[in-house]
Order: C-alpha cells, then sequence, then structure tokens
C-alpha cells in the first residue's frame, strides 16, 4: 500500500510498504478514506522522542470502511463506515468498564493512519459504526473525533467541568486543535466564562466561534497575570492544559485558583512539575491519554445533530502524496491542523 513513513528528523516520505494483516480474530484492516496529521506526530517528526532506527509508517487519525475483519469480530463486516479511536481497547476489561479506555488491559494503537489502510486491534471495542456512508464534506468533523475533540473533552472532564455543577471560569493552555478543541468542549460542559490563551488571530477566531468569551494572548508571567485580573484575582475554577510543555504546566497550575483542578492532556515533555506550589494552593492534577472510546458515542451525536462542528480546527487540506509538506506546515505553525486526502 502507499503510505506515510517517516525517515528521520523531518524526512517525512510517501512511500510503498506492505499492506497490514488480520493475525488476531479480534483484528479489522480498514480502507481509510480520511486522515489527518496530529500535533502530536510533530515530537516524532522534530526528534524529540528519539532517533528513528528504521523507516515506519506514521498517523494514528482516521476514518474509512472495513475490508476484512478477524474470525472473532461479530459488530462490523465488510463495507461498514467507521471512525477509528486511535488508542484501541476491548471496552470489556476492568479499566474500560471504569471508563479508562486507554489504559486496557488489551491495548492498541493506529499506526498507519496515515496510509491506504490500518490494523485495528480490537474492532468490536473499538470501532463506531456510522448507519450511513456520509458525505465527505463531514470527513473533518468526523477526522477531529477520532483523537482531537475526545482528548479536549477529556481535559475538560478531567478539570471537573461536567460533574453536575454549571457555571464558573475555564481556562484553556495551547491554541492547537486539542486546545481549540478544549474550548469547544469546556463551553459545552457549561463553564459560564472560557478563557483561550492564545497569540494567533486565526486560532483566536476558531476558539470565539467554539465558545470563547475571552482571549489572552500573553505568555508566561504576563499571561498569568492577564488571567488573575479576568477572574478577579481569584484564578479559574477549572483549567485545560493542551499543550506538554513545561511551561504550559506551570503556566496551568499557577492560573488555577485554590482547590481548582488541571485537566492535562499535553503529551508530556521535560515537564518539571510545580509540586511544591500545587501543595501550597492545593491544586489538583488529574488526566493523561484520552479514552476517545468512551466520548466516542456523545460527541458523533453531537457532531451527526449541528450541536458541535470540531472540524473547523482543519484550515488545511492536501493529498496523502503531499503529507511532507502537511508536517512542515504545521511544524512552522503555518496550519493548525492539515486533513489529508485522496
Amino acid at each position: 500500500m502507499h503510505a506515510t513513513t517517516i525517515h528521520g528528523v523531518r524526512d517525512i516520505r510517501y512511500t510503498q510498504v506492505p499492506d497490514p494483516a488480520v493475525k488476531q480474530p479480534t483484528d479489522a484492516i480498514v480502507k481509510v478514506v480520511g486522515s489527518c496529521i496530529c500535533g502530536s506526530d510533530l515530537w516524532n517528526y522534530r526528534g524529540a522522542n528519539g532517533e528513528i532506527e528504521e523507516p515506519r509508517t506514521i498517523g494514528h487519525e482516521c476514518i474509512g470502511i472495513v475490508e476484512e475483519v478477524g474470525a472473532d469480530v461479530r459488530d462490523f463486516k465488510p463495507g461498514d463506515f467507521v471512525i477509528v479511536p486511535f488508542d484501541h481497547c476491548d471496552n470489556t476489561c476492568p479499566h474500560c468498564l471504569a471508563g479508562v479506555q486507554s489504559v486496557c488491559e488489551n491495548l492498541g494503537f493506529t499506526v498507519s493512519g496515515q496510509s491506504e489502510y490500518a490494523l485495528v486491534n480490537q474492532a468490536d471495542g473499538s470501532l463506531v459504526k456510522l448507519d450511513e456512508t456520509p458525505d465527505p464534506s463531514m470527513y473533518p468533523d468526523l477526522l477531529a473525533l477520532t483523537d482531537v475533540m475526545a482528548t479536549g473533552w477529556h481535559a475538560a472532564v478531567m478539570s471537573g467541568l461536567g460533574s453536575g455543577a454549571r457555571g464558573g471560569t475555564a481556562v484553556v493552555v495551547g491554541d492547537g486543535a486539542v486546545g481549540l478543541c478544549g474550548v469547544l468542549a469546556a463551553a459545552q460542559l457549561g463553564a459560564e466564562r472560557v478563557v483561550a490563551m492564545s497569540r494567533h488571530e486565526s486560532r483566536q477566531e476558531i476558539a470565539k466561534k467554539f465558545g470563547a468569551t475571552d482571549i489572552v494572548a500573553a505568555r508566561g508571567k504576563e499571561g498569568e497575570a492577564a488571567v488573575r485580573e479576568l477572574t478577579g484575582g481569584i484564578g479559574a475554577d477549572y483549567v485545560l492544559e493542551c499543550v506538554g510543555t513545561d511551561q504550559s504546566f506551570k503556566t496551568a497550575s499557577k492560573v488555577a485558583r485554590p482547590g481548582a483542578t488541571v485537566g492535562f492532556v499535553g503529551v508530556p515533555h521535560d515537564v518539571n512539575l510545580p509540586v511544591n506550589a500545587l501543595f501550597r494552593t492545593n491544586v489538583g492534577l488529574k488526566g493523561g491519554m484520552a479514552p476517545v472510546r468512551r466520548y466516542l458515542p456523545d460527541l458523533l451525536r453531537l457532531t451527526l445533530d449541528g450541536t458541535i462542528n470540531p472540524g473547523l480546527v482543519f484550515d488545511k487540506a492536501l493529498p496523502f502524496s503531499e503529507a511532507a509538506e502537511g508536517y512542515r506546515l504545521m511544524d512552522e505553525r503555518l496550519a493548525i491542523k492539515v486533513q489529508l486526502t485522496y
């Protein structure tokens, strides 16, 4: 099959690789009809996750049509149009039943989402089927559900939003696709005021469309002071950390009011947690890799009925053969999120 492959730092190619094959009876093969580049892909692209010893496929977000299923797959058949969560789960183990599908005892991941075909390790537990094949105009919204919308939603839930009480102020640290989806999630889950921390005008505009009531363009101490001013010196009731850097964690902890919780979903890189500050202020930290399958049915319903349109985070579309250009654009912050199409 044709596939996007990574060969080294900032070395993305479109090459031929072997087709994935059903190896376990719970597997399924999905013919990819739409994919995209994730901000977390850039960590590998930039070499932040260590040396790439040999070329490999890349991409963990895709939607498509079931091509083949293993002998134990009961709920899906060839021809079904499905959304593929980036983290695969059986949805029956104790961790899945507790709502932490991202720590499933049979956890798997999409590893060739930016290719012609993708292997799903736990088809019955992971895939979500649409009743009808959607129009391609829906692809951006559906693609967002495979990761970034569910991840932004997870940040909001982990911060305490959606637990019953409504109102209060939420601050979202990060204006990438996940952060913007976090703004949308915070607004949907009942925050009265949603503050988006963003320095980029195009991203600020999407944040406003998603429900941001305030924009803080400053970073560091200046940004922290701006949030304190907006909140009357108190701090935010809910904080969503959607970046994963040392600076973003420190900002998130400092803009939270005493006793608040930071919902963190940014993949951590070189983070030194300010434990003493968290101790002094009783600020909690809760989150991690999003259990996409937990949220996917509700997010799909909200998308199909038009309540949310997370596909607005895509501001560029390129053919799969030009994936390298998509990585460059996102790396240089010239695009928020790039959709890959055939």
